[in-house]
This record gives structure tokens, sequence and C-alpha cells, in this order.
């Protein structure tokens, strides 16, 4: 068994009903929540919107292979209305699910990179991964997540 740090976010639609589908899917399909952030709005990254994104860490329990995971959210993803483009930029989103962390696994695959890559710089994912796991390790910066959402907050 692992622990999964999910992030979910959206700015389109719905987001706390959506949210609340993702979750009932996720625990389905992929595993035990052990726990759930508050909810965090947030602006829109990489990108200018109108509308603010909800932003919400769960912490999971899963014995799938982390792969096996990924295609899971993706398929749960399309199942909730997300509409992917070729180019796939920053966009507005019904609802988008990313793997933050796996314990402190080191994972480099194709289509997969956990820890998640940006993690450090986005303090909308940190916040809400601060509520649930604020001593996990990032396990290439080795530094703890409540100290890289501080380090993101104090940036100029």
């Amino acid at each position: 068994m692992a622990e999964i740090t999910l992030l979910l976010g959206a700015n389109r639609g719905e987001p706390h009903a959506t949210f609340a589908r993702a979750t009932t899917l996720i625990e389905d399909r992929i595993g035990r929540i052990l726990a759930s952030s508050r909810d965090h709005w947030t602006e829109p990254w990489g990108f200018q919107d109108d509308r603010l994104f909800l932003n919400r860490a769960i912490l999971l329990e899963s014995d799938l292979a982390p792969a096996r995971v990924m295609e899971k959210l993706l398929e749960i993803e399309m199942e909730l209305g997300r509409e992917r483009t070729s180019s796939d930029g920053y966009s507005s989103r019904t609802i988008d699910l990313d793997i933050l962390f796996i314990g402190e696994q080191v994972i480099e695959q194709p289509g997969l990179s956990v820890p998640h890559p940006r993690v450090h710089e986005r303090t909308f994912a940190l916040a809400p991964a601060a509520d649930i796991i604020p001593d996990l390790v990032h396990p290439v910066l080795k530094h703890m997540v409540i100290d890289l959402l501080d380090q993101t907050l104090h940036e100029p």
C-alpha cells in the first residue's frame, strides 16, 4: 500500500459538485481516502481567466501501481467532462487531477513524474497539501511541504 497525495482543481461548472463526484470515483476505483484538505480558492496559474480555481488535496492509500493510478485519474477526468486539446496548455477546466506525491517515491516514466515536477513552485498545490501532509519531505528537494509553501509565500 502506498500513500498518494492528489490535487483536485477546477474553475468551470460546479467545482464543489465535481469534487464530490471525483472523490467518490477515486475511492471506488483507486483507494481509500485518508484525509482531505480544506478548500482553497486561487487565481489561475499560467493563464488569465475571470474565474477562480477551487483546489483541494486528498491523501489516499492504494495498492495500484503508480502508472495504473494515473490511468484511472485520466479516466475519471474524462468521465467528469475534462476536455484536453492537442496543445493542452494551461486553461480553464471542469476537473484536473494531479498526483503530487506517492510517499517519498521518485518516479520518471512516460506520462508520469512523481513528485509533480512543479509542485514546489505552486502555492495553489502546496497550501492544500500542507493541510494534510505538512511534514512530508519532498524526496528530491529534501524540504518539508510546509517549508516549500513558506518559500513560495515569501518569494519576490
